[in-house]
């Protein structure tokens, strides 16, 4: 796979979360999906996701920063949300925060194998300190 189609395939990932089609997530990612090295498999990856839009109606992906370099992608994502009651352990209680994802995937076959994340935390916490 190419650096383009592996960030066009990408491309397609963040546009199924964004639209929510949970249907073709297993177009995207791998049934044994790894996320911040625990085995989550496609069904619990789904269930994590499902339970974010739940918890963050208006959660939008924005992408800000992606590199490909076979078989790896990693992206900066930006968000600005209302998380209802806590996030993260906060008390945000409907408050909207803006903060940063920099994430790393591995793909194999064609598919998300496995997520790295790590979350801005602090950039909600300083909001919230305001």
């Amino acid at each position: 796979m190419t650096r383009n189609q592996l960030a066009d395939l990408y491309l397609g990932y963040i546009d199924c979360l964004n639209r929510q089609d949970w249907n073709r997530l297993g177009d995207f990612v791998h049934p044994d999906v790894a996320y911040n090295a625990k085995v989550v498999g496609l069904e619990g990856y789904r269930a994590m996701l499902e339970r974010d839009f739940r918890e963050i109606p208006d959660l939008v992906f924005h992408i800000q920063l992606l590199i490909a370099d076979p078989p790896t992608v990693a992206s900066r994502l930006n968000f600005n949300v209302t998380p209802r009651g806590e996030f993260f352990g906060l008390a945000i209680n409907g408050r909207r925060v803006a903060f940063s994802e920099n994430v790393f995937y591995t793909f194999v076959d064609g598919k998300i194998a496995q997520v790295w994340s790590v979350i801005d935390k602090a950039a909600i916490e300083r909001q919230l300190a305001v």
